[in-house]
């Protein structure tokens, strides 16, 4: 296990003053450990959970050609190319109830969707193309179909032996339909991450508690448990802790024995009253960092060991304490670290370019996250515009917006109708 300065070492230009966002981000990359414990799920238990090995096809899906259309199926070679083609039915072919009598010159057979191509037949035609004549003949007219259509072949969606899921995978509706049609019961995967969190500082009182002066409710607490919750990890909520040092290394050993990974809002601003950042360094080998970014700017990261537990040690993420930041640094560098520890493959955040409405102040040198309203524009071409003040205490910016301008580091002021990078929040927040 290399030690946080190893790593430091390793990243160009790393000033842990001035840290760039890509920067923060490698260096936690490097940092994090993957999960290497497995447990096997019933399949309708494993949705969103990460595939553990690699999936092959055990069988030919589908297993048999079938038809793609209800219709008619017949010989390609006895289609007209010029006139109408008459055909008269040998029989009827249903799924699941394959057709096995002999076909001959000049028949073809009715066929139902996911039926078995009858044996010699290689072209379906889709009823809807045909007609029946007074004598039982279907016609056909000529040029509707090409030499096999609507037929689907063995194996086509998945060989035998073939790669079907690979490990790392988020499971998906789709991915647990995949497996089905291979027969698969139970799927392999990593055992779920268990993050614990808990908020610090004197001022600030849970729900139910009496609001004295000069005291906010904590909704940071919230906002984290919702985000871990969409990352499908094992929350353990520790509550809010005192500006105490012997609450705080209680607190902090807890969490370190009980989860995989710890993540605090407050505490890690320079000039902090409280004594989180005292703790933390005295319980685990822990890094301040000023990022260049807004909001967001403080942040810890490192590994904190639970007392007695030797060789033991959970993934530390200080967060600041504003709850606009809380949620930016946790998209930013806590997210894609989450997925990685649970054994996911790296899944960057999608991004879409939208047109700016109004103009964008934004000084190089820092990244900057602006909530914004993405919406259709009149040209066809998304748009977006700031939700209004963008101040990281305001947390209503992001309970208004469905994205996040992102203003890169390099990136200057931006003109109204300039296109900017936006992170959607859809299936994100």
């Amino acid at each position: 296990m290399q030690s946080l300065d190893q790593i430091a070492a390793a990243i160009p230009g790393y000033d842990p003053n001035a840290l760039q966002v890509g920067q923060a981000q490698d260096f936690i990359a490097r940092l994090v450990p993957r999960m290497t414990a497995v447990e096997s799920l019933a399949l309708r238990s494993a949705l969103g959970r990460v595939l553990a090995r690699d999936i092959a096809s055990a069988i030919d899906v589908p297993a048999n050609d079938n038809s793609a259309m209800d219709g008619y199926a017949l010989r390609s070679s006895e289609l007209s190319q010029n006139a109408d083609t008459l055909i008269s039915v040998a029989g009827t072919a249903l799924a699941g109830a394959q057709f096995s009598g002999p076909v001959r010159q000049g028949q073809g057979v009715r066929i139902m969707t996911g039926a078995v191509m009858p044996a010699g037949l290689d072209t379906v035609v889709p009823q809807e193309f045909t007609r029946s004549d007074a004598d039982g003949r279907v016609r056909i007219p000529a040029g509707v179909v090409k030499a096999g259509d609507n037929r689907r072949l063995r194996g086509e969606d998945l060989a035998r032996g073939e790669p079907a899921l690979q490990r790392g995978r988020l499971l998906s509706p789709a991915d647990l339909g995949l497996l089905a049609s291979l027969g698969q019961a139970e799927v392999p995967v990593f055992r779920r991450l268990r993050v614990a969190f808990f908020s610090t500082g004197d001022e600030l009182r849970s729900i139910g508690e009496a609001l004295d002066d000069g005291c906010v409710y904590d909704s940071n607490r919230y906002t984290i448990w919702g985000m871990l919750t969409r990352l499908g990890v094992d929350a353990i909520d520790l509550g809010v802790v005192r500006d105490d040092p012997l609450a705080l290394a209680e607190a902090f050993t807890q969490a370190a024995a009980c989860a995989d990974a710890v993540i605090t809002s407050g505490g890690v601003s320079v000039g902090e009253a409280d004594h989180t950042k005292r703790i933390m360094a005295e319980l685990g080998e822990v890094l301040f960092w000023k990022i260049a970014m807004r909001p967001g700017r403080p942040m810890a990261i490192g590994r904190i060991g639970a007392t007695g537990d030797k060789g033991h040690s959970a993934m530390l993420f200080g967060l600041p304490g504003n709850p606009v930041a809380v949620m930016v640094t946790f998209y930013a560098f806590v997210r894609q670290a989450l997925l990685a520890m649970s054994g996911a493959s790296p899944q960057a955040m999608p991004l879409l370019r939208a047109v700016s409405e109004a103009p964008l102040r934004k000084k190089p040198g820092r990244t900057e996250y602006q909530r914004g309203i993405v919406s259709p524009g009149p040209d066809g071409r998304w748009q977006v515009r700031i939700t209004g003040a963008q101040g990281s205490g305001i947390l209503r910016s992001m309970s208004q917006a469905n994205g996040m301008v992102v203003l890169h580091h390099g990136q200057g002021d931006v003109a109204a109708g300039d296109l900017v990078d936006v992170i959607p929040f859809d299936g994100l927040v």
